[in-house]
């Protein structure tokens, strides 16, 4: 393991953490527990860096979209910012628009300790102090990073001394060609998901589920990330794609749920969750910010694919259950799996 200085943020040093195994780098820093670089190689074995983000922890307390960033106490929206556990009404801050999203930054903004670490693993914690942004309850959360045959596993176990939602995610953009300064349009992407939550303008749920077939969220066989982007009202009013899938299989069994690759450095990459939604996301509000290596990113430039919860599950009883008892741990594991083609 390799440890350096990576700037400072909100008045501290933060420090960069690296571990290589099985031809992939990872550096994590621990501001936000931050996926700040992963090496992954080409078709040709040229090793190059697919996650979209900044150079030094300054400018990800600047400028970050969330790059890489540890999302919580609940990643994605909740309408109003509001929810009712047993009776009793609780208030999170609203940071867009009327609503409240990923847990008003507070994981991404925190700085974590790294408690553990090895040749191929980094484990990072951070306690979220009791009633923190609204929320129930102290909230102890470990997040493990591991390299293990080609794959970067991410594992997540967090555990509160109140019932409360819990729903953990990491924000990594990606980019397989290496390249933030051009669009992922010629990424091929396959989603194994019939249906998604329908959104308003805001992206809350309505509470519908609805077939992707027929629409620009139609990614059951392969498709290019740019094709249907802007192709109907699903995508137009937000700019491309933002929606959560509702994911086939069974929620709380590990299994493959995405498949991305991008043909002209031959990288491709599974996507593994035992959650019940993935949010894909293409970059839509990207800005010009200028990124690693003096990048410029450009829209649509990268593609999130966060595991998680469906947005707004505290206030909709028919999504999957998201509240968790005092003492009962959230325990979740996202794997991305890289190979060539």
């Amino acid at each position: 393991m390799e440890k350096k200085s990576f700037g400072t943020a909100y008045g501290r040093e933060i420090f960069e953490y690296t571990i290589e195994s099985g031809g992939i780098r990872l550096s994590v820093m621990e501001l936000g527990a931050t996926v700040t670089a992963l090496l992954v190689p080409d078709r040709s074995g040229t090793a190059g860096d697919i996650a979209v983000g900044f150079a030094n922890a300054q400018d990800y307390e600047k400028y970050t979209d969330n790059q890489g960033a540890t999302i919580g106490r609940y990643a994605n929206r909740i309408k109003d910012g509001s929810f009712v556990i047993d009776g009793v009404r609780y208030q999170i801050p609203c940071n867009d628009g009327a609503n409240m999203l990923h847990g008003n930054n507070e994981f991404r903004d925190a700085v974590w300790e790294l408690c553990e670490s090895g040749e191929d693993y980094l484990s990072f914690h951070y306690t979220s102090p009791a009633g923190s942004n609204g929320f129930p309850g102290e909230l102890d959360t470990t997040v493990t990073y591991r390299l293990q045959g080609g794959a970067l596993h991410i594992l997540y176990d967090a555990v509160s001394d109140q019932k409360t939602p819990i729903c953990l995610t990491n924000h990594l953009y990606f980019n397989l060609a290496a390249d933030a300064g051009k669009t992922v349009y010629d990424h091929l992407l396959q989603i194994d998901a019939d249906c998604f939550t329908e959104a308003d303008g805001d992206l809350i749920p309505t509470g519908r589920i609805l077939p992707v077939a027929g629409t620009s969220l139609d990614f059951r066989e392969p498709k290019r990330v740019g094709q249907d982007i802007l192709a109907d009202d699903i995508v137009k009013g937000i700019g491309g794609i933002d929606h959560n899938f509702c994911l086939k299989g069974q929620a709380g069994t590990l299994r493959k749920v995405a498949v991305l690759s991008e043909e002209k450095s031959g990288r491709a990459m599974e996507v593994y969750t035992d959650l019940p939604g993935l949010q894909v996301y293409s970059g839509n509000w990207l800005r010009e910010d200028v990124g690693k290596g003096g990048v410029r990113f450009v829209k649509h430039g990268a593609i999130c694919l966060e595991t998680q919860f469906y947005p707004d599950s505290p206030n909709r009883p028919e999504f999957p259950n998201c509240i968790f008892e005092a003492g009962e741990h959230f325990r979740s594991e996202t794997v991305y799996n890289f190979y060539t083609i």
